[in-house]
């Protein structure tokens, strides 16, 4: 299950303190299983049942990096949004995540360093709204809005 939900995306000329951006998605067997592939990360925590009910989160977790993933979904499509430029990001995993939670990041703007510079508050919460993961990030934002094409039919 995906959900966003848009506040207000802004380039340069628009982003203010306050702004803000989310985006939820359930995490799913397959999604740990696709990141393990792609980033080569096959810590038996992640993919072994049997090894991982004997660790201590007593069963398989989520990457901490495909949390992440999500924060950058924000950042990229949400708040500043598309053409967005991701520089730096500062974070700390408080929870681990299980198969089957519901993430759900948000982003908000704390300081406009520069025209090119904007510092956004990121956090994780789970369904339960614990928090998973908080931070902050550094992002360029686009100079002007971006749009994408929406397949034929898709516009009102």
């Amino acid at each position: 299950m995906i959900t966003r939900q848009m506040a207000r995306c802004g380039t340069r000329a628009t982003l203010q303190v306050g702004d803000q951006g989310s985006f939820a998605k359930t995490i799913t067997e397959e999604d740990v299983f696709a990141f393990a592939g792609a980033s080569g990360d096959f810590n038996p925590l992640h993919i072994d049942v049997e090894y991982a009910r004997r660790s201590m989160f007593g069963e398989r977790v989520a990457h901490g990096i495909l949390t992440a993933g999500i924060i950058s979904t924000v950042l990229g499509s949400e708040i500043p949004g598309l053409g967005t430029i991701f520089v730096e990001l500062h974070i700390k995993f408080l929870k681990p995540v299980y198969f089957g939670d519901t993430m759900t990041a948000t982003a908000t703007v704390t300081e406009i360093i520069n025209p090119k510079r904007v510092r956004l508050m990121v956090a994780c919460v789970n369904q339960h709204g614990e928090d998973v993961a908080l931070g902050n990030a550094l992002v360029v934002p686009p100079k002007e809005t971006q749009l994408i094409g929406l397949p034929t039919g898709a516009r009102n």
